[in-house]
């Protein structure tokens, strides 16, 4: 039987994860998933793309989330209050146009040290009514599609088979930045044909597919690209058609709202096709 085995949460989009025993999924995901945005002063969004010493950055939200906690090598820590009632201003996520509230000078002037260059930092507002697209479209903050994204454990074997066959390195879970790790499906790539599926009380639908980029050669733990792993060998197997990028893992939305839990089966109501066997 599949289980959840990891519940990761970014409450800054780009910065290092936060991982949970037990959460409340909402309609935008785990608590604070990519609710907050680092940009730049223009209000155009930064990542790790061009900045992956983003991946340095671990933030924490306290659990009245009223807090904003910051640490980072060589930085220091910093805490702010979180600004939810101040003016909202235009930002800039992929070309499209959204609301943030900023967070104010001191965070500020701490990212630009941090990233070397000028910085912002936006929270989703409480009226955000992004619609993320899909099979079964949803809701999501600043995460780059649905709200939740699900990559199994047997999906990471087969690729870091494939690399070291070729002699390269085995790679950690990190490089996908997963919101859920599932253990137990014994054939890789299973979550892609998963259609509809609860977990605990909370149900979620497949969205689509994950495009990956080139976050994935980030080392998320020096903050440094790391060569062209997996990217590479996922262009040989993992090919969407018609140009479509490489693909790894799969984004849901969320259907109905509940508690999750590490070691909670997971209980797929639809399939793509028939099941997999046992």
């Amino acid at each position: 039987m599949a289980r959840v085995v990891e519940l990761i949460t970014y409450p800054i989009k780009g910065c290092a994860g936060v991982s949970l025993t037990e959460a409340s999924l909402g309609e935008a995901g785990l608590p604070y998933d990519r609710s907050f945005m680092v940009t730049d002063e223009d209000g155009v969004y930064r990542t790790q793309r061009r900045h992956p010493v983003l991946a340095l950055i671990h933030p924490r939200v306290d659990d009245d989330g009223e807090r904003l906690t910051l640490t980072a090598p060589g930085a220091g820590e910093l805490s702010i209050g979180i600004d939810t009632v101040s003016a909202r201003r235009d930002v800039e996520l992929f070309g499209s146009p959204y609301q943030g509230i900023d967070q104010g000078d001191e965070v500020a002037a701490w990212l630009s040290d941090v990233l070397g260059v000028g910085c912002r930092l936006v929270r989703v507002p409480p009226e955000h009514d992004r619609v993320a697209a899909g099979l079964t479209p949803g809701t999501s903050g600043y995460a780059d599609s649905n709200a939740v994204h699900i990559v199994s454990r047997s999906s990471l074997d087969e690729l870091n088979r494939r690399i070291t066959d070729e002699g390269g390195e085995p790679l950690p879970i990190t490089r996908f930045r997963p919101n859920v790790v599932v253990e137990g499906w014994t054939g890789p790539h299973t979550e892609d044909r998963v259609r509809r599926l609860a977990i605990g009380d909370a149900e979620l639908g497949f969205a689509k597919s994950a495009v990956r980029c080139v976050v994935t050669t980030v080392d998320q733990a020096k903050g440094v690209k790391a060569g062209p792993e997996p990217l590479r060998t996922l262009a040989r197997y993992r090919r969407a058609p018609e140009g479509g990028g490489t693909l790894f893992g799969t984004n849901f939305s969320v259907i109905r709202t509940g508690t999750l839990a590490v070691g909670d089966e997971l209980d797929v109501r639809s399939w793509d096709g028939p099941p997999p066997a046992e």
